[in-house]
């Protein structure tokens, strides 16, 4: 298998247009016309990753954080990612990351902390808005399942665990075909009246060429009447943090001794304990403090997250314990989580697990 296979089948599963716009995720080096050896997972592809990948004659990096992030001008090995990215390129590895299209997947970085952690009637903490579309069509009546038989499998109509939703409406339209037409059916300069349905599908605004081609290819008509509507509804299946709630309320110390043994801890810092049980929990892997505020309007009783400064903790406003428990530990379980995913989509290749550190944070005691 090329890596461009990999990535096309890959992204089926989990398309990196989730990602946010300041991102880089994708193929960051490597030709995409290369034979796959094997696939090395980690969470940074940092120098010592690719020197695993060479020991185990694996050519693909998959990594979690983007090795390059911001514009090379250079690559002289003058840092830690130019180090990285020249030994990928010396040895022929290619480095591929997912990050925060990882962080918006409704099964992504904060299920995995959310499960760990037990949480029931688990929701998105910051649904994506204006990622919503819908799109409505005009079909002549005896096409109208061929072409939504198209859209469907283009990835329309998908809502939350629904696929295959559409609305329809019969009605009537009319159209003349003029000098220049080809009409799939009536008569040139004679105005046609032809029974339609009015077909709608939402859709997420990342697969809308994909649908629209689609679309286009399924329907009889030379010219296809379609409008495309944006939509102010927010998608809760897709969008950073997570919330829940633990199966029985606890005191604020129980609660941090559980997140210090499910994350395997040294140190958490926390905000002041208000006196009240923990129930509803909220999460962000990684820097998380853009979350706080969207945990208190859950009704929160507890926020993990990791990367707070001095200022953020002032904003748990005795209504909220705040914790930071580490970017790297809040983010821990992303390697396995991606291992399995891999190994479910490519069962018949060897996908691996780095054994290396990467975690830049030391703690002295």
């Amino acid at each position: 298998m090329k890596i461009k296979e990999f990535i096309g089948e890959f992204e089926k599963k989990l398309p990196l247009k989730q990602a946010e716009d300041f991102d880089n995720v994708g193929l960051l080096c490597g030709n995409p016309e290369r034979e796959i050896s094997g696939m090395l997972v980690c969470h940074d592809a940092l120098e010592n990753v690719v020197d695993e990948a060479i020991r185990k004659n694996h050519n693909l990096i998959v990594a979690f954080h983007p090795i390059v992030f911001s514009g090379l001008k250079s690559l002289t090995g003058r840092n830690y990612v130019e180090k990285s990215v020249m030994k990928a390129i010396e040895n022929k590895i290619a480095i591929y990351a997912v990050h925060t299209a990882f962080d918006n997947d409704f099964y992504g970085v904060n299920f995995g902390i959310c499960e760990a952690l037990g949480l029931k009637d688990q929701k998105i903490l910051m649904p994506k808005s204006q990622n919503l579309k819908k799109l409505e069509v005009y079909v002549p009546k005896d096409f109208a399942e061929q072409v939504k038989t198209a859209l469907f499998e283009s990835g329309a109509g998908n809502i939350g665990f629904y696929d295959e939703c559409s609305f329809s409406i019969p009605g009537k339209g009319t159209f003349r075909p003029i000098e220049g037409a080809n009409p799939f059916s009536g008569t040139m300069g004679i105005r046609e009246n032809a029974d339609e349905e009015l077909v709608s599908v939402i859709f997420e605004n990342f697969k809308q060429n994909q649908i629209i081609a689609a679309m286009k290819s399924a329907h009889p008509y030379e010219e296809v009447a379609y409008q495309i509507i944006s939509l102010e509804n927010e998608n809760h299946f897709s969008g950073l943090g997570r919330y829940g709630d633990l199966e029985n309320e606890m005191d604020e110390a129980d609660f941090l001794h559980l997140v210090k043994k499910t994350f395997d801890l040294k140190i958490i810092r926390h905000s002041g304990f208000n006196s009240k049980k923990i129930r509803r929990v909220g999460v962000l892997g990684g820097s998380g403090a853009s979350g706080i505020q969207a945990a208190l309007a859950n009704r929160c009783d507890a926020y993990l997250t990791g990367d707070l400064k001095y200022h953020d903790f002032f904003q748990s406003a005795g209504k909220m314990l705040l914790c930071d428990i580490g970017h790297f530990e809040s983010e821990q379980f992303v390697t396995q989580q991606l291992v399995e995913i891999l190994s479910e989509i490519f069962p018949k290749f060897a996908v691996s697990k780095s054994t290396e550190k990467t975690n830049p944070v030391n703690y002295f005691l």
